[in-house]
């Protein structure tokens, strides 16, 4: 096993909140989120609403309708736990950080139900 992978698998047990999937997710988001804003080299750090805004653009796109149940089924709810999980990887050294970014960047970020079912188009009958 190589050491990132081995650093996920101390993460996903020091903090059981959220499944590995989502630690993979947020990389490819950050990959997304980087490649789209087109970022120069030296200047690939992304703000925690930039990536919140890939994070829900990549969701959208690979996941559909379903990108909230399956964020859910990963023990993600809300824009705060992708902050935790940005944390988590920055403490394991797996994901850099600059001193102006904060947890507080995550809060808020957008609303869940907004972003991946009426934004669809996908309001359903007694909502």
């Amino acid at each position: 096993m190589d050491e990132p992978q081995a650093k996920l698998l101390e993460i996903t047990r020091k903090d059981p909140r959220y499944g590995i999937e989502a630690y993979y997710f947020v990389f490819r988001a950050l990959s997304f989120t980087v490649q789209n804003l087109k970022k120069e080299e030296g200047g690939s750090h992304v703000t925690g609403q930039e990536l919140l805004d890939g994070i829900r653009d990549l969701g959208r796109r690979d996941f559909g309708f379903l990108a909230k149940l399956v964020f859910n089924m990963w023990g993600v709810g809300c824009t705060r736990d992708f902050g935790n999980i940005v944390f988590n990887l920055v403490n394991e050294g797996l994901m850099g950080s600059t001193r102006e970014d904060s947890i507080e960047d995550f809060e808020d970020g957008f609303d869940f139900e907004e972003a991946f079912e009426k934004d669809l188009g996908l309001e359903f009958e007694g909502r």
